[in-house]
């Protein structure tokens, strides 16, 4: 019987961490809804909610100490409490950084660069979000390359949406330097935007990092 309970408290742990990151992507797409209307009421819905995934993470905390000291657990379920403990972790910045979005809303004035799609680039990061924790449910390997893959592809699109606004900004500069002047809080407010989706997508491939280790016993994706 004592084993029976102990194999429930794993799959209610991996239960948990699931639901946990379905709380996170709900955060981070009221976050990106928030900035493409300029809704600083739900920006700040964003913000108040924060504490749930908080509390969450201090529960799952406990839950992951409570099985390593308890049931003293080897190989395969050792790295599944450590991997969880770890994704856990990465789930609780990303909703802080769902947060930094919900922030930045009131005040967000991203028509004045056209050219920079966050909708695509927040898009991108909550399907890696989406594909981390498929591999965390299904334990699959692969899956969890794909998402170190596709981190790539966000990469590429950050760096590109950074360039077009420091090129717009230039291009500005030569006009009108107090247009330019007007112009550099929206500019801060957007670098940071693209920042922080750069920063969900790496925690979206330490969700795989730790998935892969937790069932091949990889360490190939951590870094």
């Amino acid at each position: 019987m004592p084993r029976d309970d102990y194999q429930r408290q794993l799959e209610s742990l991996r239960e948990d961490v699931l639901y946990m990151g379905e709380v996170v992507a709900e955060r981070l797409r009221m976050g990106l809804d928030a900035l493409e209307a300029q809704d600083d009421e739900l920006g700040q819905e964003v913000i108040d909610r924060d504490d749930e995934v908080n509390q969450l993470y201090l529960e799952l905390e406990q839950d992951c100490i409570d099985l390593l000291a308890l049931q003293q657990p080897v190989a395969g379920d050792l790295r599944f409490i450590a991997s969880s403990f770890k994704i856990i972790t990465d789930l609780e910045r990303i909703a802080d950084l769902a947060t930094n979005l919900g922030g930045y809303a009131a005040e967000a004035r991203y028509e004045v660069f056209p050219d920079v799609d966050v909708q695509r680039i927040g898009d991108e990061t909550l399907e890696m979000l989406a594909m981390a924790m498929a591999a965390y449910e299904d334990e699959d390997a692969e899956g969890c390359f794909a998402v170190a893959e596709r981190d790539d592809d966000l990469d590429a699109l950050c760096e590109s949406a950074s360039e077009i606004i420091v090129r717009d900004l230039i291009e500005k500069e030569a006009g009108d330097r107090e247009e330019v002047e007007d112009l550099m809080g929206d500019v801060s407010r957007l670098l940071l935007t693209v920042r922080d989706l750069e920063r969900v997508g790496d925690h979206a491939v330490n969700v795989a990092a730790r998935t892969l280790y937790m069932v091949d016993n990889s360490d190939e994706l951590i870094y």
